[in-house]
């Protein structure tokens, strides 16, 4: 993929393209579109990608569906469809649906009144048929932007009628292939789903749809006092986000999408929609199937509404840089602030490497050796006492230079190379394109791990500045490689699988943040077990007989696997 691919997907993923957001309720202010052409060149690792999950067993009956604003009926007789084999479901090496079952789906789904939000011009299939991975892209049959969940339920319906593949899409970011619609079909743009339905502030929660981006969801709340914490790529969609269970560099106060989510509006493969559980902050009432849609990739239903837990905006913000000789020092100095309760809502480590980029690509001078990063926040009294310790901490690690600022513009110039280092990395290698994965193994290993795969990088003369959440222990390379160069891209492809059975040996995990896609599913079996993944492809049967959702996702094709 080139670079101006990216750089185009950027823009198209933070909602230029299209007027979507709408004042929603009487406590509500109007949401506006915003350019963020500045952040785009923060986007990074973790990503996001298509929209996501859910399903359940299919009845044997007609289903009627209704909405006050779009007066649509269809009757759908489940009874006639034909099932495909569990081989089928997933086995990206399956042909696309007949032209003719296309074509009939394709006037079916016209009927829904969809007017131009439905297409099959070059163009949107272009558009919609790549993410910013190295993945081939592959084209869907049609493009549909829905714009309530009504919709999507009727799309589903006929979609899972004929079979039809169905691929969600958010904010594009994805780094593993997740919303490649690798059998064609439909793809469900949610850029005209964004807006927020309601804000409790008292409960501190928010009703969002999926094609909203935690950057946009953020600026809304900021006149509340209120934030969303997780924070991957800029113009990740919260749909995305719960499809990968993503994280971020709050993760480690925060938590993940997981810690995040209240409760899910889910439409099924065959239309039928769910909420997964109350707004409530706590509930023992049934099977937890918030979080069996969290990270399932859209392989299991397709959500169009989400309900997140928010925070206070902390009274002050401190953030500190500190620079060490080793990594190994900078890692144990980690472990330590994490075991002093030390309150950090990021704690961050960059290699020389990164650091070099960094200056070359910015015009920084700072110095270039591995560095970590923290940011505190909460009262300014507690701010300071909470440096203190860390300051005291690295220092007993061989900590050196350590730098410390509260004020705003001192903390965005020393948090600057942290929100630069993705585009960065391009200086290194001005003629390659980034190849970046993620791996995550328990802190106390991290040092090890990052040890091993330093020397590894020497031994291929493979350039991959690496920056990591290192309170959480996971990483990010940003491998620097030609596409074209058959021989280097072979060479990069071993190195990744070393890093990533590297990660599993030391009781890690294959993606932190990332997820599955089609480049991981290999190591899925490798980190959990035939008997776990035969478990998940009967979940996913049960929610999706017709394997219709984001199929060649998560699993290996079976027939693979028993080679």
């Amino acid at each position: 993929m080139s670079r101006f691919r990216n750089l185009f997907r950027l823009f198209r993923v933070l909602g230029t393209r299209r007027n979507v957001f709408s004042k929603s309720s009487s406590s509500q202010s109007s949401i506006f579109q915003k350019s963020y052409a500045k952040s785009n060149k923060f986007l990074w690792f973790s990503g996001a990608f298509a929209v996501l999950t859910s399903a359940a067993l299919l009845n044997q009956r007609k289903l009627s569906l209704e909405s006050p604003s779009h007066p649509v009926k269809l009757e759908i007789d489940r009874a006639s469809r034909t099932q495909v084999s569990g081989e089928d479901l997933l086995d990206t090496s399956k042909s696309r649906r007949p032209a003719s079952v296309v074509e009939n789906s394709f006037q079916e789904l016209q009927k829904l009144g969809l007017g131009e939000r439905i297409t099959r011009e070059q163009h949107e299939l272009e558009t919609h048929g790549s993410d910013i991975s190295f993945h081939d892209k592959v084209l869907p049959d049609i493009v549909i932007y829905p714009q309530d969940t009504t919709e999507v339920s009727n799309v589903l319906s006929i979609c899972n009628k004929y079979q039809l593949p169905v691929v969600a899409y958010g904010g594009a970011t994805s780094l593993e292939g997740h919303i490649l619609p690798v059998r064609g079909g439909v793809v469900l743009d949610f850029s005209n789903m964004k807006r927020v339905i309601r804000v409790n502030l008292q409960d501190m929660d928010v009703t969002v749809e999926p094609g909203i981006s935690w950057n946009e969801l953020n600026d809304y709340l900021r006149p509340y006092g209120l934030f969303f914490p997780p924070d991957p790529g800029a113009g990740a969609s919260i749909g995305g986000m719960v499809a990968t269970s993503c994280g971020g560099t709050n993760a480690v106060k925060y938590g993940t999408m997981k810690e995040n989510v209240l409760s899910l509006k889910v439409v099924l493969a065959d239309g039928r929609v769910i909420h997964t559980r109350q707004r409530v902050r706590k509930s023992s009432a049934g099977y937890d199937l918030t979080h069996l849609f969290i990270g399932s990739e859209g392989t299991l239903g397709i959500v169009t509404e989400a309900v997140l837990k928010l925070h206070p905006i902390p009274e002050s913000h401190g953030v500190a840089m500190c620079y060490f000789d080793r990594i190994e020092d900078a890692t144990s100095a980690v472990i330590d602030v994490v075991r002093a309760s030390v309150d950090c809502g990021r704690i961050e480590l960059m290699d020389d490497l990164m650091v070099k980029a960094v200056n070359k690509s910015e015009g920084l001078h700072l110095e270039e050796k591995p560095v970590l990063l923290f940011e505190l926040a909460g009262s300014n009294h507690a701010v300071n006492e909470q440096m203190e310790k860390i300051l005291n901490i690295t220092k007993n690690h061989k900590g050196q230079n350590f730098e410390y600022a509260t004020e705003p513009e001192k903390r965005e110039e020393l948090w600057r190379a942290r929100k630069d280092a993705l585009w960065s990395a391009y200086s290194l290698r001005p003629d390659c394109e980034l190849w970046t994965t993620d791996v995550c193994v328990p802190v106390s290993r991290l040092s090890e791990m990052i040890h091993h795969t330093k020397e590894d990088l020497r031994r291929t003369n493979i350039v991959a500045p690496l920056i990591a959440h290192a309170g959480d222990g996971n990483f990010h390379l940003v491998m620097l490689v030609r596409p074209h160069d058959k021989e280097e891209m072979k060479m990069v492809k071993a190195f990744n699988d070393r890093l990533v059975k590297r990660a599993i040996s030391m009781e890690g995990t294959c993606t932190g943040e990332h997820g599955i896609g089609e480049g991981k599913r290999e190591y899925l079996v490798t980190e959990l077990g035939e008997d776990a993944i035969g478990l998940m492809r009967t979940i996913k049967r049960a929610f999706d007989p017709n394997g219709i959702l984001n199929p060649g996702k998560v699993f290996m094709p079976e027939e693979k696997l028993e080679n």
